[in-house]
């Protein structure tokens, strides 16, 4: 029996070092590009209001089309990474995207343009589980928590991008203009993906008749997708609400409370690869998550303390919330994409974002609704009882050696 290149049983020892990094650059390059067009739109809500005379309701339906096509394919995607391959993945998915990007500086009429973001956002949605798969597949199990730390960077360097360039250019140069910045940001992942990432190895592909449904063998990644839902909560209330309580309740400009929210979410991000690198040397994904998980739920009662109380220590809190919030994402991103197995990775990896997007798509107006009605001080303390709950659910017990 032959097989193709792709499905020979190799090893990460069949590149180099350098290539390895190298393409863990591009698929971190990919992932922050693919965050560009899925949460950059959200900066055009200014200029959708004021250029177009929309409404805030509209102009903020228009900035969610993205995230609605993210959660339409993230399965699908993972599906054909599982099949065809990432690189494959990869490629299709960047070149949909930037195409998606053109029809968006084409299109003429709002529904049009919600349109045309809708299937970029679908496109992008291509580089969640391939690029982590990627990862995953290329990086020996002693390495893959500082990697995957890594990798997860993308998201807030994409976000933090996004911000800086999107509403500045909407402004000066118009709506269109500023959707540029995506379209060119998957052109430039595109073209560096295709020149550096290679498929992982995988076993024979006669094997892949034969892999079992990880979902049936156990309730493992049941478990952590669960946990994720939980703490994804905190997380995006930390997101949604911080600058406004900043303003609101503790008086601060916007300018202000911008420049310490963006330097939280640096924090964020360094703090992703400091929780992957711990995992690598307790040779445990389980155990670091279920530190985090109990760790946000302390530090998110005591803002909500410190903030009922109007003591300065409240800020600080904040920050550190805006830190251990996120720390779990690589911890169980890696440890999906381990027990799935190369076969099931894909799959799994776009059940556990599903679950992440669509509870944070319901974190803004529920968490709105607890603000009006028990304000922000209540409302911190009482998101605390969600990371608390995961802290049982954590499936330690049940984690496989790294090995």
């Amino acid at each position: 029996m032959t097989t193709d290149a792709r499905t020979e049983p190799t090893g990460p020892a069949t590149v180099g070092a350098g290539r390895r990094w190298s393409m863990l650059g591009a698929s971190t390059l990919a992932q922050a590009s693919a965050a560009v067009m899925m949460h950059g739109p959200a900066f055009l809500i200014p200029a959708l209001c004021e250029q177009r005379g929309l409404s805030l309701a509209e102009a903020g339906a228009v900035a969610a089309a993205p995230m609605v096509g993210v959660m339409l394919t993230l399965v699908a995607w993972g599906l054909l990474s599982d099949r065809r391959g990432e690189r494959l993945a990869l490629v299709a998915g960047l070149a949909l995207t930037a195409a998606a990007g053109g029809l968006s500086l084409l299109a003429d009429g709002d529904l049009l343009l919600a349109a045309a973001l809708l299937l970029g956002g679908a496109a992008a949605a291509s580089t969640n589980a391939a690029s982590g798969r990627v990862v995953v597949g290329w990086f020996p199990p002693q390495r893959r928590g500082l990697a995957m730390g890594i990798r997860q960077m993308a998201q807030p360097v994409g976000v933090g991008v996004a911000a800086v360039t999107i509403a500045a250019v909407a402004d000066a140069h118009g709506v269109r203009a500023a959707l540029l910045v995506p379209t060119l940001a998957a052109l430039v992942a595109l073209v560096v993906v295709a020149l550096v990432v290679l498929d992982p190895p995988r076993p024979p592909a006669a094997e892949a008749r034969e892999a079992r449904n990880p979902y049936r063998a156990d309730g493992f990644l049941a478990r952590v997708h669960g946990v994720s839902v939980l703490l994804v909560v905190p997380q995006f209330v930390v997101w949604t609400f911080s600058l406004v309580w900043l303003v609101e309740e503790r008086g601060w400009s916007p300018a202000a409370a911008g420049a310490l929210v963006a330097g939280a979410q640096v924090a964020a991000a360094l703090g992703r690869i400091g929780a992957g690198q711990l995992s690598d040397l307790v040779r445990s994904r389980m155990r670091p998550l279920r530190w985090v998980a109990v760790a946000a739920s302390a530090t998110m009662a005591l803002l909500g303390l410190a903030a009922g109380l109007g003591s300065a220590l409240a800020v600080p809190l904040l920050v550190v919330a805006t830190v251990l919030t996120v720390a779990d994402n690589g911890l169980a991103f890696t440890a999906v994409a381990e027990r799935a197995g190369p076969f099931w990775s894909g799959r799994a990896l776009g059940v556990q974002n599903t679950a992440q997007f669509l509870t944070a798509a319901l974190v803004p107006p529920l968490g709105g609704l607890l603000v009006t009605h028990a304000g922000y001080a209540a409302s911190f303390a009482i998101v605390a009882a969600l990371p608390l709950l995961a802290v049982g659910l954590v499936p330690v017990a049940a984690e496989r050696d790294l090995e």
